[in-house]
């Protein structure tokens, strides 16, 4: 081996880290976002006097806001590159979140959430399609959407966190934002300075809004996302209701129910990081099927046996929920060209956003109708064995065959 491609060999193995560590790194701070939304709810509702479905919007507007950005602007990594799509999505996001600071309103909040949803979009389908990138394999993207995910978890038990802390110490919720912000536009200026590996974008007339709903059709895309869709109601329903749900608990234990969502945000955590080593192990599809049975069982006994047995097992979950989006999501982008990661990430995240959306809304819905928000988790039971059928449909009958071998 020459000089010359020696250094051009260390200089790509430089740039594929750098873009995983990227990667990890935005995972950590939208979910810092994201997930303390659960905790930032009940908040909102006693400062604003609103309904649970009024409050929900808090979520559900961010989810849409991805959603539309997924599937409509997915295609922008493909077409201009991975690099400029995830600067423009982080300094976007780095805007929005710093605006919450000098907010007052609950439309203006709302507006911003709106913002912040479109630049998690595109950024993040840009480090899906990044990963995707720096694979060498079907294995390899999988193992590395786990600790991208892994990261993902820690930033889900650090929102939460740092938001109860705050109202402990009297300091407004909206100051989670405004560190994230400033987080944020560190490290966009980090980036700025970085290589990422050598992309050379598709033609223009194979990407664009167009192009990317056409994919839409395909039956891997669609398999695919109705199995994301699904899981994410059954985890969303955790991160945004359970709080609200545990409020009705009176068991032995009541520090089970205060540092519930602590607990399984910490073991989905661990479980991602675990992952890797699992999927190493096991076939992805057997893990799948177990954990998807093993999450339908958590939800049957959370429901049938009430709020007190919910308390235990609703955290309990988060052990089995950990690897499943991160395989199903590395799998789906898998299917496809390195050309096609951008608008395929879009795509499953259109669905992901709009299931994260949906689920919690209908839920919401269900709440108000009847009197309590454990009405919405006979919904989401019902969501969890599905993805359990899926599973099952995918262990025996392979619908996917080799494309994801």
């Amino acid at each position: 081996m020459t000089t010359e491609t020696q250094s051009h060999h260390s200089e790509s193995i430089a740039a594929a880290r750098s873009a995983r560590w990227l990667t990890y790194l935005l995972f950590l701070l939208f979910a810092i976002t994201t997930d303390a939304v659960g905790v930032i709810i009940p908040e909102v509702i006693a400062e604003f006097g609103l309904s649970l479905t009024q409050a929900s919007g808090f979520h559900y507007v961010t989810m849409l806001a991805i959603a539309l950005s997924g599937l409509g602007l997915g295609f922008l990594a493909d077409r201009y590159g991975r690099k400029s799509t995830i600067i423009l999505g982080m300094g976007i996001f780095s805007i929005a979140t710093l605006g919450f600071v000098v907010a007052a309103e609950y439309a203006v909040f709302l507006l911003l959430i709106f913002a912040m949803g479109l630049a998690i979009g595109i950024f993040k389908t840009g480090a899906l399609a990044l990963v995707g990138d720096v694979s060498s394999d079907a294995h390899s993207h999988t193992r590395t959407m786990n600790l991208a995910e892994g990261f993902f978890g820690i930033g889900a038990i650090a929102g939460p966190a740092i938001v109860t802390y705050m109202i402990s110490q009297q300091v407004h919720w909206t100051w989670l934002y405004g560190i994230t912000g400033a987080s944020c536009t560190a490290v966009l200026l980090f980036v700025l300075g970085q290589k990422f590996p050598a992309y050379r974008p598709a033609r223009t007339s194979t990407t664009g809004l167009r192009s990317s709903l056409e994919k839409v059709k395909d039956p891997y895309v669609l398999g695919f996302s109705a199995a994301i869709a699904l899981y994410v109601i059954t985890e969303a329903a955790i991160y945004v209701w359970m709080p609200t749900y545990l409020l009705g608990y009176d068991g032995q234990y009541p520090q089970v129910a205060a540092y519930a969502l602590t607990a399984f945000f910490v073991f989905r955590a661990m479980g991602r990081f675990l992952g890797a080593w699992i999927l190493h192990t096991l076939p992805w599809k057997l893990v799948l099927t177990v954990f998807s049975a093993a999450i339908a069982l958590c939800y049957c006994g959370a429901v049938i046996l009430g709020v007190n047995a919910a308390a235990w097992l609703l955290p309990l979950s988060g052990i089995f929920m950990s690897v499943m989006y991160p395989t199903i999501n590395s799998k789906a982008i898998s299917c496809f060209a390195p050309t096609e990661h951008g608008a395929v990430a879009g795509i499953i995240l259109f669905f992901t956003a709009l299931a994260a959306a949906g689920g919690p809304l209908v839920m919401a819905l269900l709440g108000d109708a009847f009197g309590n928000v454990a009405y919405g988790f006979y919904f989401t039971l019902a969501c969890a064995f599905a993805l359990f059928v899926m599973a099952l449909v995918n262990q025996f009958f392979n619908p996917a065959g080799d494309r994801v071998s």
